[in-house]
This record gives C-alpha cells, sequence and structure tokens, in this order.
C-alpha cells in the first residue's frame, strides 16, 4: 500500500490544521488537511489548475461529498479504509504480477475515496468516447477489407502491416453481426486546460471491468451516504445492453450458450475475470474447455459436447488459433478462425484489432475521422511522432529530451523512457537504438494528468489519475459508454516514470462516480426468475477442464493425506520394529517414493535408511514427495477458485508452505541429525491441515457432478493405496506380528474403531473384517469400491451404458467369503487374497484411465452433443 511521500513532495496545505472537528464541518476539515497540487495540473479536489493564485475552495461534487460525510465521517475513515482493506482480502482480490519472482499475487491495490466526474465532463467524454468507437470499427472494417486508408495513404502501410498484431488470416473475415469491435478501452487523462485527451486504446482484449465491478460493489457501501446523494450513475444497464446485443448478433438469440475465455489462473488478471464471468453470469473456460467440430465451437463438460454461441475473451489474439496463428499456443482453440469465417460463433472482439493500439497511428487519427466519420476528432490525443518516417526521426532527434520514447509495437521488448531523466551515456545509447530502428519507436509529449485526493493517515494527498473509459456495443450499430472507469491513481514518483500509470508500476485504484444528469437507472442485470418447471431439471454446467481439475484435486487430497499417514507410521514404528516389518516398510517406501534405490534396507541400516526418508519428504521435484503433493494439490485448487470457499482455498494455500517451512526450519536446526520427534511434530500439523481439507471437501462444497467426480478421485487412491497395503503385509507376513497388526491398522486409520469394537484381540478374521469388508467404516474396500461405484453411476447417470460397463469390472469386496478365510488352508487362502487385493489395484487404475478418455478427452467415443 502506497506511504505518505517525503519532505520534497509536501506542496503545503491550508494554514489551520488545529480547526475545531466539532465546530467545522468535514468540507472545512478536507480543505484544511489537503495538500497543494503540483503546479501546472489540474486539480480535481478544488477544479483548477494547481499553481501560485490558487484558491482553497472544493469543487462542488467534493464538497457535496464531505458534507454529507460530516465529522463523524471524516473521524470514521480509518476504520473504512481498513474494512476495504478487509474486504480486497475477503473477497480474494488479487493481481499477478510477473516481474515479481516468488510471489505469485498481490492484493488488488484500493484506496477509498472516489474519482468523481460530473454530468458536464461526463458528456463530453460520452460524446468523444463513442466516436473514436465508432471510428476504429470502421477502420478494422477497412484493414481487414478493401484497404483504402491504406492505399490512399491515411494510414501509413509500414506501420500497420509491420504490426505483429495485424494478422493475414483475418483479412476477407466479415463477423456474425457485422461488427468487429464489441468492447473498446480508451484510457483518459484531464488535461491543465480541464479538458480530456486520449492517452492511449485497448481493443483487441481490453482488461479491467471486472475490478472496475469490484471497486464499486466495495467503495459503494463503505460511502453509501455519500453515493446516494450524489447521484452516481448505475453500471448494469451498460453491461445488460452489451449482452443483449451479442445475444441478438447470436445464431441462437436468447438461448445462446455465452462464454468468456481466459488464459488461465497464472495470469496477472485472472481474479478478475473469474469475477466478470460470475457478474454476467457466462462460463469461465480455458482453451483446453473448448473444441471444434464440423466449424462449430463446443464445451466440453461432463454430460458430453455442448454448442458455443457467444464467447467475450481474455486471450490475445495471437494465441487464438494454433492452427492459423501461433502454432505454439496452448491457450487457444484449434480451428477458432474457420467457425468465425463460417458464421457460427459471435465474438468480442474479433481478432485483428490489436494493431490499431500503436501509439504511432495517433498523429494520423484526426485525418482518418475527416474520411470516415466526416467531421474532426471530439477528444483530441497527445503529440506523437513516428521515428518510422526518416524526415521525422531527422527532425526530432535533437529535440528528444521534449518526449517519453515509447514502442511503436508491443512485443518488442522496448520500455517507455522519459528522455528528460537520462544521463548522457543512456540518452547516446538510447539515440543509437532508435538510429539502428527507427520504427521501433515512437516520440510521444509528455503530459500532466489531473491529480485526485487520496487519503492517508487523516491527509488528502494529490495523486496523478488516468482512467479507463469503455465503450460496449448495443448490437444495434451503437455504442454506450459504461458510466464510470477503471481509475488508476499514481504512487509517489510513478507519473513521472510512467506516463500511463500502468498497475505493473505499483499504481493503485479508486472507484469512479459518474454524476447523473438526469434521473439514476436503477436497472439490474439479475436476470428473470426462474419457474418451478424450470428449477426441476437444473444443474449446474461442470466443463471437462475443471472436472479434471476436481478429480485431481480429491486424489492429490487423498494422496498427500496418504503420504503423510505412511510416513508417520514408518518414522514412528521403526526403532521397535520386527524384522517382517522393517521389509515391509522397505518395500512399501520404495513402493510410493519415499526413498529411492539406492538407500540401505532398514535392516541394513535404519538410522541411514530414516535419515533419506526425512529428507525425501520436502523434495518438491520429486513426484512422489508429500512436497510435490501438496503443491500438486494447490494447483488444482488454483484452478477451481471459483467453486471454493476462501477458508477451504485457504486451507490449501496454507498446507504446502506451513510444511515446507516447518520441514525446513526442523532440518536446518537438526544439522543433518534430525530428531524423529520433531519430524513427527511437522507430519502431525500437515495431516491435521489435511483432515480440515478434507472436512471442507465433504461439508463446504455442492453435491453436483464435479464433487461426485471429486470424489471418485479420492476413492480411487484409497483403493490403490489401501489395496496395496493390505496385499503387501500379507505377502511379508505383518499381520502375524504384534507391531504389525498395529501398523496395518495405522495405515488404514482404523486403530481406534478396531479398539472399539475388538479391544485387544490381535486375531485375522476381526482385522480383514473392519479394513475389507465393514461397510460402515469408510476406510474399508466395501466402503470405498461401494462409494466409488454409486457416485460414479450417479455422475454419469446420462450415459448410462458406459458407467454400467466401466463399473461392471470393478471389485465388490463385501461379496467375498469371510468364512472362507476362516476354513481354507491359511498359505492358500492368503495367496486368493492377495490376487484379488491386486485386482482392487488395477481396477482402480484402471478406471482413472477410462475416466479420463470419455469424460476429459472427448476424442475417443463418438461426438455426444447435448445442446446445440
Amino acid at each position: 500500500m502506497q506511504q505518505p511521500p517525503g519532505p520534497r513532495h509536501d506542496r503545503g496545505m491550508q494554514s489551520s490544521l488545529l480547526i475545531d472537528a466539532a465546530a467545522a464541518g468535514a468540507a472545512a476539515l478536507a480543505a484544511a488537511v489537503a495538500h497543494r497540487g503540483t503546479a501546472g495540473q489540474f486539480d480535481e479536489l478544488r477544479a483548477q489548475l494547481s499553481g501560485p493564485g490558487v484558491v482553497d475552495d472544493l469543487a462542488p461534487h467534493w464538497r457535496q461529498f464531505f458534507d454529507r460525510l460530516g465529522p463523524d465521517g471524516w473521524a470514521d475513515l480509518r476504520a473504512r479504509r481498513l474494512r476495504v482493506q478487509q474486504r480486497v482480502r475477503e473477497d480474494g482480490a488479487t493481481y499477478n504480477v510477473y516481474a515479481e519472482q516468488g510471489e505469485a499475487s498481490r492484493p488488488w491495490p484500493l484506496e477509498l475515496l472516489p474519482f468523481i466526474v460530473s454530468a458536464d465532463d461526463w458528456a463530453l467524454i460520452e460524446q468523444g468516447v463513442q466516436q473514436r468507437a465508432k471510428l476504429l470499427e470502421l477502420t478494422l472494417a477497412d484493414i481487414y477489407g478493401p484497404q483504402t486508408l491504406l492505399h490512399d495513404a491515411l494510414l501509413p502501410p509500414p506501420l500497420v502491416f509491420a504490426h505483429p498484431q495485424y494478422l493475414r488470416p483475418v483479412h476477407g473475415l466479415w463477423p456474425r453481426g457485422n461488427t468487429h469491435l464489441h468492447i473498446a478501452a480508451f484510457d483518459l487523462a484531464r488535461t491543465p486546460a480541464g479538458g480530456f485527451t486520449v492517452l492511449a486504446q485497448r481493443l483487441q482484449a481490453p482488461s479491467g471491468l471486472g475490478y472496475l465491478l469490484e471497486n464499486r460493489l466495495i467503495i459503494a457501501p463503505q460511502l453509501y451516504d455519500q453515493f446516494a446523494g450524489l447521484r452516481v450513475q448505475r453500471l448494469a444497464s451498460t453491461f445488460r445492453s452489451l449482452l443483449d446485443g451479442l445475444m441478438r448478433a447470436s445464431p441462437a438469440g436468447e438461448r445462446s450458450r455465452i462464454v468468456l475465455l481466459t488464459p488461465g489462473p497464472l495470469n496477472e488478471t485472472y481474479f478478475e475475470q473469474v469475477f466478470l464471468a460470475r457478474y454476467l453470469g457466462v462460463t469461465l473456460v480455458e482453451g483446453s474447455d473448448l473444441t471444434v467440430r464440423g466449424k462449430r465451437l463446443y464445451l466440453k463438460t461432463l454430460h458430453g459436447l455442448e454448442r458455443v454461441h457467444v464467447m467475450l475473451r481474455r486471450v490475445d489474439d495471437e494465441f487464438l488459433d494454433p492452427l492459423e496463428l501461433r502454432a505454439d499456443s496452448a491457450l487457444g482453440v484449434p480451428g477458432l478462425l474457420q467457425v468465425l469465417r463460417a458464421g457460427e460463433l459471435v465474438m468480442a472482439n474479433v481478432p485483428g484489432a490489436g494493431c490499431l493500439e500503436s501509439l504511432g497511428l495517433s498523429a494520423f487519427w484526426p485525418a482518418v475521422a475527416e474520411r470516415l466519420l466526416g467531421e474532426p476528432l471530439h477528444l483530441p490525443a497527445p503529440t506523437t511522432w513516428w521515428c518510422g518516417e526518416a524526415s521525422v526521426w531527422a527532425t526530432q532527434r535533437e529535440r528528444l529530451d521534449q518526449f517519453v520514447v515509447v514502442p511503436t509495437f508491443p512485443t518488442s521488448g522496448i520500455a517507455a523512457q522519459v528522455v528528460a531523466r537520462l544521463d548522457v551515456a543512456e540518452r547516446a545509447r538510447l539515440v543509437a537504438r532508435i538510429d539502428a530502428e527507427p520504427a521501433a519507436y515512437t516520440l510521444l509529449q509528455p503530459q500532466q494528468p489531473s491529480e485526485t485526493p487520496v487519503w492517508m493517515d487523516g491527509q488528502l494527498w494529490p495523486r496523478a489519475a488516468v482512467m479507463r473509459v469503455y465503450a460496449l456495443a448495443d448490437g444495434t450499430g451503437g455504442w454506450r459508454v459504461l458510466p464510470g472507469a477503471l481509475t488508476r491513481v499514481a504512487g509517489r514518483d510513478e507519473a513521472m516514470h510512467d506516463p500511463l500509470l500502468s498497475m505493473q508500476r505499483g499504481s493503485a485504484s479508486v472507484d469512479t462516480w459518474v454524476i447523473a444528469s438526469g434521473a439514476v437507472d436503477r436497472s439490474s442485470l439479475l436476470p428473470k426468475a426462474l419457474s418451478a418447471a424450470e428449477l426441476q431439471g437444473w444443474h449446474r454446467t461442470v466443463s471437462s477442464r475443471a472436472a479434471e481439475n476436481l478429480f485431481w484435486l480429491g486424489r492429490y487430497t487423498e494422496r498427500a493425506e496418504n503420504s503423510t499417514r505412511l510416513a508417520r507410521v514408518v518414522i514412528e514404528a521403526m526403532p521397535d520394529a520386527s524384522p517382517p516389518v522393517l521389509r515391509y516398510f522397505d518395500a512399501m517406501a520404495r513402493f510410493h517414493g519415499l526413498v529411492g534405490p539406492g538407500v540401505p534396507t532398514p535392516l541394513q541400516s535404519a538410522r541411514l535408511f530414516e535419515r533419506a526418508l526425512v529428507h525425501g519428504l520436502g523434495r518438491a521435484a520429486d513426484t512422489t514427495s508429500v512436497s510435490y503433493n501438496l503443491r500438486a494439490l494447490r494447483d488444482c485448487a488454483q484452478s477451481l477458485r471459483e467453486r471454493l470457499s476462501p477458508e477451504h482455498w485457504k486451507l490449501i494455500h496454507e498446507v504446502g508452505d506451513h510444511f515446507e517451512q516447518h520441514l525446513a526450519a526442523v532440518q536446518a536446526e537438526g544439522e543433518g541429525h534430525v530428531q524423529a520427534p520433531d519430524v513427527l511434530g511437522v507430519l502431525s500439523r500437515a495431516a491435521t491441515h489435511l483432515a480440515a481439507i478434507t472436512g471442507a471437501q465433504t461439508d463446504r462444497m455442492t453435491r453436483d457432478d464435479g464433487w461426485r467426480l471429486m470424489s471418485v478421485g479420492r476413492q480411487i487412491e484409497r483403493l490403490d493405496m489401501l489395496a496395496h497395503a493390505l496385499a503387501t503385509g500379507f505377502e511379508h507376513g505383518v499381520h502375524l506380528a504384534d507391531d504389525g497388526f498395529a501398523v496395518l491398522l495405522g495405515l488404514f486409520d482404523s486403530v481406534i474403531t478396531y479398539r472399539a469394537q475388538f479391544q485387544a484381540r490381535r486375531e485375522v478374521l476381526p482385522l480383514l473384517h473392519l479394513l475389507v469388508f465393514d461397510t460402515d467404516n469408510p476406510r474399508s474396500l466395501a466402503w470405498v469400491a461401494r462409494t466409488m461405484r454409486d457416485r460414479l453411476r450417479k455422475l454419469a447417470r446420462h450415459d448410462s451404458d458406459w458407467a454400467e460397463r466401466v463399473t461392471a469390472g470393478l471389485p465388490v469386496p463385501e461379496s467375498w467369503s469371510l468364512e472362507r478365510l476362516a476354513t481354507a488352508d491359511a498359505a492358500q487362502c492368503h495367496g486368493e487374497l492377495i490376487s484379488a487385493l491386486e485386482g482392487c489395484s488395477q481396477a482402480a487404475r484402471g478406471l482413472s484411465d477410462e475416466i479420463g478418455r470419455h469424460l476429459f478427452v472427448h476424442v475417443v467415443s463418438a461426438e455426444r452433443s447435448v445442446w446445440q
């Protein structure tokens, strides 16, 4: 979170800071503690240019804001700011920063006070943004069609065709609905004169709408009286217009399946993609969730293929179709462009618009507007010079200190540089780079965006602000401008280094309040009420990717529990273990990868065996270690954030980190001679954590088909592990030794249950009854196999033939004969039991393979389309 600036930034406040809070209004308090803005920049708080002679009077809307806040509200601002930060954490609102190694994400930086736009200012913004959106749509239709703008040199062909995001496969593609753009974003800043200028435009996959919504839903309740009193315009109506327009163009109309294509959890703005999908009521998908069949797009679900008619996307253009665009992309869908050409999909936005984002084109837009619209641009842009024109670079070369150098093409790896802040050597190197490749550079006139107040430690600090305003197509050829913005505010010195105030550089965000010029629109995005008949057949669609992640979430949870329990049992029992049990431990530890092949057996060297086992617990690169399983569990959960409660996610996130930290601390303290009790303490804490996770999965998740599949995954892992443990135990005669008897009960987590039922008996038949036949014991093979079979049949009820086929071969341990085990020859009996147990393990692994082929991949069996 930002800190108050140092002394050189204290530009002065109104003279009296000793105003009686009880006697003065909040507006007077705000004026008293508001620091002066930067000279030459527009002051949003006072609605005037900062500098000598500034009048310390608040703008009318800010005065109304603070008057409604009152002295009590002013005194409560610190608590409200803390509540904002708490809500951000509770929502899990994050912004991932690729450059921050070792830190997966950071909390979304949100300030308390809003950026307020008057009704008159908004009318100018709305008119200018609508005009720009219309202009860009016409330009796209031209450059991917007749190309008259290029032939007539209104746009320079070298600048357009050399752009890596000009997509030649898109030329001639005429989208369904005749609209290339459905969402366009514009970064605006207020000029010192009080107007607005367009700093940049984002067209291919504009980000920020989800964060904009999150800002509003957090800030509005904290400042409800001010929000209502200022008559702030609502957002839902514009979003509804966007969805209506998309469905109007869709081949399925109001019955359209709409998806939002995300790059996945590692993307920097993944949180807002999840949030936006929830708000709009659309399905969040990754490229692997989709498949193209017969020039149509389908969503792969547990119950077959469902037709997709509309796609919102946050995947950049070049990654959309590995067949025709970037061949190494794993984020897109092969054949997607063919679906677009066939008119079987509406996409927001159609690929190819990224080339118009280049700042090198800024100087050409006024002439293009005169040609295509017959009118001048309502919103100007800063002066830019594209160095690809030899005469431009020759003229501006000696005046370079007056500009910010920015990349012409986004993939060039060039960073924006404020030339005036470079030393002589850095400037010379920059000039040499431009001389070598002038087309890759554009010169941008430095901007002085307006400054908005940020509350911090009882004072108001001016911060440079840039608004991202969104134009959304309404499906009838018109545009609606969302009455709000994603406004970014600078850190202390950020505006001097980053003219666009990007979130990557440390900017914070504020809610943006647009004062309504007429009635406040009370529309809601809530869908129409569902009827009883509709609810009777209601079910949640589970995509194949989500299903696969749920399946492995269950498996990794069980696998982590099993490996943790096995390690605990071995370390606890090994000091006093009999030879058969030591041989059993050696076989189990090697089979499950807890020790490597070169490690001595416990009979050869118990100390070396134990040391190797403890060392292997934390090897995260080893696919059989506890650390690896805990990390894999977290990775699966990361892809399922929208299905997990905050508490569930926190448990999963913490268990791996705590295990690795505590184990490393124990190993460092022991200096190579780790004490068994210390390791057992680490394993015990991990087991407690995993038990809580199991409880959350059992009691805190909706028991839909996705949950059933997660449960099937757990039972597959449990059946395989327990059947193998029991078979190996009987092979080594462990059941005949007193300590081996306890070991088997420990691995089945059934010690307490056995004692409660059979007290101190050490008999094989009660042991087998509890561990194999008892259908009331959730750790028995009979309970596990029956639960797995029943839940698989229920989730595959729409494909009963397949369900019956794959479950027919599953073992039914409760049908095995306990009487035969009591009367038959011991050796023969044990051989038959071991064979049956090995069959359980093989059946579990075979079921896992069959589920993967049938429910996740959708390529083995004939196409199963459940919705056209």
